[in-house]
């Protein structure tokens, strides 16, 4: 019988973090990241740390870095303090209420996952349900200024053992892009990632990164735009992967009807928390759907949680899971994340597997709030 859980404290901890690398989508550049952190405290004196990994502009998703943490700090935290639990499903359900949010609800969320496996003293992953005890690991490039530049981005990913590169493409930065990336490493596992910005207008133009032998197309039009993504599959041969089109498992049933997809990437953010992405990763391995697990760029807290989500069997494709160093020059766990070879070992240690560096969140911390017994 599982022991009973009641969450006394909480608090919430905006940090700013410089990437070692500037990285531009379809949509924005960044230089530097703010992710809102969650600790949660147990009666016993367990600690669960969650990191809620939204952009701080309303361009992937329209959350905010700023309307998490309302939605956190307002409605999500108050509704799990002081009540007693055993599993972190039923936490979920406390704030089920909530439409969306699903960026603040995934920190929470896994916060809570992260105290549940601390208090029964095993491994995030095997809690989660995860068989493997390594993760095969992808990079995910930005566009570059120049094409000259991104080739010199994909050799350093490649000469550090990365097996998968995926590239940010837009209108005007697609074709000649991929064609030489494709023309330099003809064997290189390859796939491009749209983030919803081409229209049902561009299927002659999308379709014709058909040629290049990619892995996946991911995201090319829009999150709601399901029939034009159905479109696409019909006529290519290369498989179609959705992202900010499934938020949740019905997302995915509909997506499943229409045939829309062939691939799915799974976010513990996009999808509201370690729960829901398992759920995502049950039905889409029913269907017989590929997962991977993809990345908001998370510091080591979250970076380790896609970790041990990527060790349940359905994660069959690399994952955005790669080394810490990649964007950031210290992370927030210690040690940091390390990719040999392309592969990241999934932590045999209780909880997340690494400790938090409380003393580089207080230092980058920019905004803080306490709830519970230290709520002033």
């Amino acid at each position: 019988m599982s022991t009973e859980l009641k969450i006394v404290a909480a608090r919430l901890h905006r940090v700013r973090m410089p990437l070692v690398h500037e990285f531009q989508t379809s949509s924005h550049r960044k230089t530097y990241l703010d992710h809102v952190l969650v600790e949660l405290e147990d009666a016993s004196g367990a600690t669960g740390w969650g990191e809620i990994a939204s952009s701080s502009d309303p361009y992937y998703a329209p959350e905010t870095v700023e309307s998490c943490w309302h939605i956190a700090s307002q409605y999500l935290l108050p509704a799990v303090l002081g009540r007693p639990w055993t599993h972190p499903d039923q936490l979920a359900k406390l704030w089920s209420k909530v439409r969306g949010n699903n960026f603040a609800k995934a920190g929470v969320d896994m916060a809570a996952w992260v105290l549940w496996s601390e208090t029964q003293s095993v491994p995030l992953a095997t809690v989660l349900g995860g068989t493997r005890t390594e993760v095969v690991a992808g990079v995910s490039l930005g566009i570059e200024p120049t094409i000259d530049d991104l080739l010199t981005e994909v050799e350093r990913q490649v000469t550090a053992g990365y097996p998968r590169v995926k590239l940010k493409i837009a209108p005007g930065w697609d074709i000649e892009p991929v064609r030489a990336v494709r023309t330099a490493y003809p064997e290189l596992d390859l796939h491009v990632d749209a983030n919803g910005i081409y229209t049902a207008d561009d299927l002659t133009a999308v379709r014709k990164l058909d040629e290049f032998g990619l892995t996946m197309i991911e995201q090319p039009f829009a999150p709601r735009d399901l029939l034009t993504h159905a479109a696409l599959q019909r006529t290519i041969s290369t498989p179609v992967c959705l992202d900010e089109s499934v938020e949740t498992v019905d997302d995915l049933e509909t997506a499943l009807a229409l045939e829309a997809l062939q691939v799915l990437n799974i976010k513990v953010s996009r999808m509201g928390g370690l729960g829901a992405a398992r759920a995502a990763h049950d039905r889409a391995q029913q269907a017989g759907i590929a997962v991977w697990c993809g990345g908001m760029h998370e510091f080591g807290i979250g970076r380790l949680a896609n970790v041990a989500l990527s060790s349940l069997p359905g994660f069959t494709l690399p994952s955005d899971v790669s080394a810490s160093e990649k964007y950031y020059a210290r992370d927030l766990v210690v040690p940091a994340v390390v990719a040999v070879q392309g592969v990241v070992q999934v932590p045999e240690a209780t909880g997340l597997g690494h400790a938090v560096d409380r003393e580089l969140i207080a230092a980058n911390t920019v905004a803080q709030q306490s709830f519970g017994q230290e709520q002033e």
